[in-house]
C-alpha cells in the first residue's frame, strides 16, 4: 500500500502532518477513540458533527475488517481549524467492493461502478453486516458534508451530497473511503439518522464526561 500517493491525492494541502495509524481486530476500538479524541479536543468542531462522524467513522472501520478480506486496514485524518473542515481516509487491499458484494446472491452481475454506487444505498451488503455504514456516511455528506470519494478496483464515485460522478481511475486494489466535511455546522446527528441508532448517546457515553454535558452546550 503506497500511503505516500495517498497523501499526495488527499492530504497535500494541509497545513500539517496528518494522523495517520494502522488498524486490525485488536486495536480497532483504540485506533477509533484516539481519532476521535484528537478531534473532541478541538473545541471549535460542533458538537453534532462529532457525534455523528464518531457512528460513522467506526462503521467504516469496521467495514474494513468485515469485508475486505484483510486483517489490517489504514487511517488517515486531518483537521484544519482555519478552513473549519476535517479530512479522514480509511483505506484496505483487499478484495474491493465488487467482489465483497458478489459474495450476495443479489449482486453477483453487478458492474464494478454499479457496485460502487449501490454500496451507498440502505441495507446494501454482501451478507456479512448490516449495510448501514456507508448508507449513514453518506448522510452525513448531505448535511455537512464537503466532498467524499470512494475508489475500488478501476473506477471512483465522487460525491458533494447532491451530484454524484463515476468515473474511470487508475487501479487500486482494495478500497479507498475518503471524506471531508465542514465542521462548523449545527446538525441533529438523531434526525439525520432517521432515529435508526442513537448516536448522540453513543459518542456522549464514550468520549464525554456528564461534568463538562453542560460547558458543551
Amino acid at each position: 500500500m503506497n500511503i505516500d500517493t495517498l497523501l499526495n491525492k488527499y492530504f497535500k494541502e494541509c497545513s500539517s502532518l496528518p494522523t495517520i495509524e494502522v488498524f486490525d481486530n485488536e486495536n480497532i476500538y483504540n485506533v477509533y477513540v484516539d481519532v476521535v479524541k484528537t478531534l473532541k479536543n478541538s473545541p471549535d468542531i460542533e458538537l453534532g458533527v462529532l457525534q455523528l462522524l464518531s457512528y460513522c467513522f467506526y462503521e467504516i472501520l469496521d467495514n474494513v475488517l468485515i469485508h475486505s478480506g484483510k486483517k489490517t486496514g489504514t487511517v488517515i485524518m486531518h483537521y484544519e481549524p482555519s478552513k473549519s473542515s476535517v479530512r479522514i481516509l480509511v483505506v484496505d487491499d483487499g478484495m474491493g467492493i465488487l467482489r465483497s458484494l458478489s459474495e450476495n446472491e443479489a449482486y453477483k452481475d453487478l458492474s464494478e461502478s454499479e457496485a460502487i454506487r449501490l454500496c451507498l444505498k440502505n441495507k446494501v451488503t454482501d451478507g456479512k453486516g448490516m449495510g448501514y455504514g456507508l448508507y449513514s456516511t453518506i448522510c452525513l455528506i448531505k448535511n455537512a458534508g464537503i466532498q467524499m470519494e470512494i475508489h475500488s478496483g478501476q473506477h471512483i464515485l465522487h460525491t458533494d451530497g447532491d451530484k454524484e460522478t463515476i468515473f474511470d481511475a487508475p487501479l487500486w486494489q482494495g478500497t479507498i473511503v475518503y471524506f471531508e466535511l465542514h465542521t462548523d455546522k449545527e446538525i441533529d446527528p438523531n434526525s439525520i439518522l432517521e432515529n435508526r441508532t442513537d448516536a448522540e448517546t453513543e459518542f456522549n457515553e464514550t468520549f464525554i464526561d456528564t461534568s463538562d454535558i453542560d460547558e458543551l452546550w
